[in-house]
């Protein structure tokens, strides 16, 4: 793991700590509770179990004694310091059958046999002969009685840690994965706002589907970590070193024996990790490529089904799914090859050296290395020591990936993003001026040597061909570039020295292919603002004409709509974008080819409510229809990046240059491009400026204009792209 990486998911992981916390100590209180387990059967079978080959005395006294034979007697633990102990006796096991011997025994430890009412033990070549006799069930039991409250003890112990461990399990795991869902929701929640504040060029260099994939995919498997492996490496850590604890307990010898697998263990990650990072980090971006190419071919699923495109998108998704698949089974095939294969390498060959060790000395001799309740607790914990080991093995797939993934999110969070301010400011009269501007989305020039005035309440302006440089004015007005030369003013105020969301906040725009949100008519209108009221939305609506065009809906203003408003006509979207726009009253206003997919109807329809729309605010045309802008007092004809020509739309024609030259051919009164001619002499309108001056952008391009905001053309590559035009929101 990256430190820096490692860092900023621990910062994540602070803001829930007390459930981080409160899960680790269930996690640690579950762990003692299930190790409590093989230390009570070591003491079931030690104290209880096998102590009844302990050497038995006869006792006068009665409590916790067994009757045999008339007499009671006492197991040699059993006594108080300084009680009197009378004859001794032993019970020894002879394979299934115990006996019963009527004295002291000097040799216990041996091969044992019995018959004729003779115990004989043999210990390498000496022999040991003593007189015997032979248990009843029931006599067995009697010996066995007084260890019963102790074995039934244990007993409940054991049942008492069993719950506890369950509890604890349900607490972590409660705990874990909803400090976790929070986590992330932080995660998720600070990364959508951050892409709130990516400027509007960086999107178009990551589609858009990779950047759904980062919020969804990535942050989810960023979830994984604090889930699956956070819970499985912290239960397998705090399990395995209760384990080792455990293991000194029992014999310090087994403890040290034992160590030998967790450096094992480390290398083994470090190895396995390098070769998974490898192969996760080609999985995680092949994902983000089919969700980017699936994301296209649903936008654009009718001009592939129109040009018979679906054969090359199938192929294209075919190869990059195929390359995606690949790299999983290699991970398949790393992840099957080590898991449990490791786990079952490191637990054997735990075990080997065990039994090597121990083997060399006969259990259950006097020279036995360890009792055979110390070796059952310890192969019993030893055991235990595997489990969590298997499950942060099997994790570091999950593991791999979840790091990867972090890596993405934190790589699109570190990207530059514009400064949010908060408050607004005052509506400005909206005095805009572009003096000596220059500008350029790479290398070349795309604006040279821009300089005009639009006066507040005036509509100012440009006309032009395909990638003359009217899109590109508009993102400088937005800012969403700023120009490498020259300046931009509102108002007398360079707008660097605005805040960007102060600056949009009054200005408007209405797009040719409006963009609508899901919701309701309603809703699209208000963009859910709190400053915009019921009435504010229904006003703007009626004032634009859409309560004409909208009457058949069943439900009116709140009607539903789907993405993009694809259910209603273009009148209608284009309608509910204007209203929209006078809703928010922006001070400046960009109309970007309004008209030019809206039927002869409806457009007189439009043309009225864009009169409404005009009035009181500065207002920038861009029109396909050079016939819609003959009404505005100054029209900026740009070419190549340079203002050409300017006047009115009378001057202009009088001077019978380029804009006359376009004006004419759209009009079919020639039959030649004039769009191809020499540029004309710039015609300088020295008129006085008038209160309702209009400035017009227009394009030559007979059938799309190029005027969509921030698209990107052969001579911007690179340009921000999208639809900025929230009707005054803060964009």
């Amino acid at each position: 793991m990256k430190p820096n990486i490692g860092k900023r998911l621990f910062q994540y992981a602070l803001t829930s700590k007390a459930g981080f916390i409160a899960a680790l100590i269930a996690l640690a209180i579950g762990v003692a509770a299930e190790l409590a387990g093989p230390f009570i059967a070591k003491t079931m079978i030690d104290d209880h179990m096998l102590a009844i080959e302990k050497p038995f005395y006869e006792t006068t006294s009665v409590d916790g004694t067994v009757g045999f034979a008339g007499t009671h007697f006492k197991r040699e633990d059993r006594f108080e310091p300084g009680e009197a102990k009378g004859r001794e006796a032993r019970i020894l096991q002879v394979g299934k059958s115990f006996v019963f011997v009527d004295g002291s025994v000097q040799v216990a430890d041996g091969n044992r046999s019995f018959a004729n009412g003779t115990l004989t033990v043999t210990r390498g070549s000496d022999t040991f002969r003593y007189e015997a006799k032979a248990l009843t069930a029931d006599e067995l039991y009697s010996f066995y009685k007084p260890e019963m409250p102790g074995i039934f003890q244990l007993i409940g112990w054991y049942c008492f840690f069993l719950v506890v461990s369950i509890f604890a399990e349900f607490g972590k795991t409660y705990w874990l994965q909803s400090s976790a869902n929070k986590v992330i929701q932080k995660l998720r929640l600070d990364l959508y706002a951050h892409i709130q504040r990516l400027p509007v060029y960086f999107f178009d260099n990551l589609p858009a589907g990779k950047v759904v994939s980062r919020v969804t995919n990535d942050t989810e498997a960023v979830k994984d970590l604090f889930v699956a492996v956070l819970s499985n490496f912290t239960s397998g850590i705090v399990t395995m070193a209760g384990v080792y604890v455990a293991l000194f307990l029992l014999d310090f010898r087994l403890g040290l024996i034992s160590l030998f697998i967790v450096p094992l263990l480390i290398l083994w990650i470090v190895l396995y990790r390098k070769v998974a990072t490898r192969y996760n980090t080609i999985i995680r971006s092949r994902l983000s490529e089919i969700n980017a190419i699936i994301n296209e071919s649903i936008q654009g699923m009718s001009i592939i089904r129109v040009f018979r495109h679906q054969k090359q998108t199938q192929t294209e998704f075919e190869e990059l799914n195929d390359d995606y698949m690949k790299h999983q089974n290699k991970m398949l095939n790393l992840n099957a090859f080590t898991s449990h294969n490791l786990v079952n390498v490191l637990r054997n060959l735990a075990f080997a050296v065990v039994l090597w060790y121990f083997g060399s000395k006969a259990l259950g001799t006097t020279d036995s290395a360890i009792s055979l309740g110390v070796l059952y607790a310890f192969v019993d914990v030893l055991g235990r020591l595997f489990q969590p080991m298997t499950g942060m093995v099997n994790q570091l797939a999950v593991l791999d990936t979840s790091i990867v993934s972090s890596g993405r999110v934190f790589e699109l969070m570190d990207e530059t993003g514009e400064p949010v301010t908060d408050g607004t400011m005052p509506r400005y009269k909206g005095k805009v001026a572009f003096d000596d501007v220059s500008f350029a989305y790479k290398k070349d020039d795309v604006l040279k040597h821009i300089s005009f005035t639009a006066q507040p309440g005036q509509t100012v302006a440009l006309v032009g061909h395909t990638g003359s440089g009217k899109s590109s004015i508009i993102n400088l007005l937005f800012r969403f570039y700023d120009p490498q030369k020259g300046t931009i003013t509102i108002d007398g105020t360079p707008v660097k020295e605005i805040p960007k969301q102060w600056l949009r906040h009054h200005m408007g725009i209405v797009l040719q292919d409006p963009y609508l949100f899901t919701g309701t008519v309603a809703s699209n209108v208000s963009l859910e603002d709190s400053r915009i009221t019921r009435e504010q939305v229904e006003k703007a609506l009626h004032d634009v004409g859409a309560d004409k065009l909208l009457a058949h809906l069943p439900q009116g203003f709140d009607e539903p709509v789907i993405e993009k408003g694809s259910t209603l006509s273009a009148g209608q979207r284009q309608l509910i974008s204007f209203a929209r726009a006078l809703a928010f009253d922006p001070a400046i206003l960009i109309l970007d080819e309004a008209t030019a997919n809206i039927d002869t109807e409806t457009e007189a329809l439009i043309q009225s409510a864009l009169e409404v729309l005009k009035k009181g605010r500065t207002t920038f045309i861009i029109a396909h229809r050079l016939s819609t802008i003959r009404s505005a007092d100054q029209i900026l004809v740009l070419h190549r990046g340079e203002i050409v020509e300017r006047g009115s739309h009378e001057e202009l024609m009088a001077h019978r240059g380029r804009y006359f030259q376009m004006y004419q051919l759209q009009s079919g009164t020639v039959g030649t491009d004039a769009a191809s001619s020499p540029a004309a002499p710039s015609v300088q309108d020295n008129r006085p400026t008038g209160k309702n001056t209009v400035t017009a952008m227009a394009t030559v391009s007979s059938g799309t204009s190029d005027n969509q905001l921030g698209s990107s053309s052969s001579q911007k590559a690179g340009s921000g792209q999208g639809d900025p035009g929230l009707a005054g929101g803060n964009a």
